[in-house]
């Protein structure tokens, strides 16, 4: 019973990912991180090390945004103890406030930890797998 426990605190953790991110909630998206967490978008282009410097990044990267999405899919999740290993597939799409637009497709791969406040992410690695950044032709809200 303590492995789905686990596996559905996990799943909880990585839809918070994406609300508190889409939500504009900085300080509940670093809280996601051990202190010593580390996130990684497009390997080798953007890194970040600890709570406020992933809070940092994800507050400045959403101030790009006229508006963003970001879907992400259940994937694997391999339990270790009090860590554990997983993957993530997300689908994004979004326009710039310079009037650009970016669809993507692509995998978080994750390491988390068991603290006393849950699970946590001491990893986060987004790998790219396919990039359009073709105008969208559609329009904000309804």
């Amino acid at each position: 019973m303590e492995d789905f426990a686990d596996r559905f605190e996990i799943e909880a953790l990585r839809g918070e990912f994406t609300d508190a991110g889409m939500m504009h909630d900085y300080d509940r998206f670093a809280a996601l991180f051990t202190e010593d967490g580390h996130w990684q978008i497009a390997p080798g282009a953007l890194e970040f090390t600890g709570r406020d410097d992933i809070r940092a990044a994800i507050e400045r990267l959403q101030g790009s945004w006229e508006f963003f999405v970001q879907n992400t899919h259940p994937g694997v999740i391999r339990l270790d103890g009090d860590t554990a290993t997983g993957r993530a597939y997300v689908a994004e799409l979004g326009r710039f406030t310079d009037g650009s637009s970016h669809q993507n497709f692509a995998l978080y791969h994750d390491r988390y930890r068991r603290t006393p406040d849950g699970w946590r992410f001491t990893e986060r690695v987004y790998e790219v797998r396919y990039v359009d950044d073709t105008p969208l032709p559609g329009r904000t809200g309804i």
